[in-house]
């Protein structure tokens, strides 16, 4: 029986999203916070690659950059899973996007925005359900007041549920097909088959369309993804083991509660998150954080 890849995959998503304009602007507009007079109406492709390989790590990061017919540019990235340099990676790649738009002697104003869309498949706030996350800069006093220029929509997929957006059948559609189409899956649910846009996606991650070497290629992929989730996971626990560690000692010598401070600092220092730091110290966030203060 035929079955589907999953679309996350970077061989599959590359060739839904990388390879087809009409569909990758059937995402952007169901998925970003546009007017209907500002949908998307034309688009082309950018080179994809602006800074240089990272061989231990961007493999896990897929991404297509297009421009549409308002000279808009978008930056559309899958990442299997979150790291700590996340945020900066996003924010450097829209930054140089934006710089590179202006030759020598070129004046400010032929600027266009410079949108990012990444879809992520892990979870990178913990702090809300909340799956779709907007950001701009803004006046923090007057968030009516905006900064034009770069934007950033970040969505959790591991978070979204269908009925959450209820009212944008598209993007629940999308997000559906990136969720749940994957190689258990041989017959397309009936919703997504009757769209157009989503059967077309589907069918072009049917098993049967890639090649031998294309098929090894996708394996390969999820082996790195594999790799890479395991080797942040180990190095979690080791330096939880050792900000821990480092804590017990010194509260045999000066007490506990000294000892749960020093691990707390000792933790901040290695770029541990609070939420990270209260697992392995039992502390409450807010006990965390008067800690830090004193520093």
């Amino acid at each position: 029986m035929a079955r589907y890849l999953d679309p996350k995959n970077d061989l599959t998503f590359k060739r839904v999203f990388g390879e087809h304009p009409d569909l990758l602007k059937s995402f952007l507009n169901a998925l970003m916070p546009f007017e209907p007079d500002q949908y998307i109406v034309e688009l082309e492709y950018l080179q994809s690659e602006q800074v240089p390989d990272n061989p231990g790590k961007k493999n896990s990061i897929v991404d297509v950059k297009c421009i549409d017919n308002y000279e808009r540019q978008f930056i559309v990235e899958m990442q299997m899973d979150w790291d700590e340099v996340f945020m900066n990676r996003i924010v450097f790649n829209a930054g140089k996007a934006y710089v590179k738009q202006l030759k020598r002697h070129d004046a400010y104003h032929l600027l266009h925005p410079v949108y990012t869309l990444a879809i992520l498949n892990d979870n990178f706030d913990h702090k809300t359900s909340e799956f779709y996350h907007r950001f701009q800069i803004i006046n923090r006093d007057n968030p009516e007041e905006v900064i034009h220029g770069l934007e950033f929509v970040l969505i959790e997929l591991v978070k979204f549920l269908p009925e959450k957006i209820s009212d944008r059948k598209m993007a629940v559609l999308w997000l559906r097909f990136l969720k749940e189409v994957n190689e258990d899956m041989s017959i397309l649910p009936s919703e997504m088959q009757e769209n157009e846009d989503i059967n077309q996606a589907a069918e072009l991650c049917m098993e049967g369309a890639f090649t031998p070497e294309e098929l090894a290629a996708y394996d390969n992929y999820w082996d790195i993804v594999r790799t890479e989730i395991a080797r942040r996971e180990s190095a979690r626990i080791k330096g939880e083991a050792i900000g821990w560690e480092k804590g017990r000692t010194e509260g045999e010598a000066i007490g506990l509660e000294k000892g749960l401070e020093q691990a707390v600092i000792e933790g901040n220092r290695n770029g541990f998150s609070v939420e990270q730091i209260k697992l392995f110290t039992k502390l409450s966030k807010e006990k965390i954080i008067e800690i830090l203060k004193k520093q």
